[in-house]
């Protein structure tokens, strides 16, 4: 026999803040993790242009 749907509890104030508090940091994590991403593919795109010393490299290292 299907369950009757149940009504969601009023909104308080109180735990509207809490879910703007929780959404407002997830952003900020959000932001900080993209940022660092930037940062460290900028990184790296520069290690890569940079020409090697001696002779170039003809077979990739393994990856292992």
């Amino acid at each position: 026999m299907p369950k009757t749907p149940k009504s969601s509890p009023p909104k308080t104030a109180e735990t509207k803040a809490n879910r703007a508090r929780r959404r407002h940091l997830l952003a900020l994590l959000r932001q900080a993790v993209k940022k660092e991403k930037a940062e460290r593919a900028e990184r790296h795109a520069g290690i890569r242009q940079a020409p090697r010393a001696g002779k170039p490299r003809t077979r990739r290292a393994s990856r292992r």
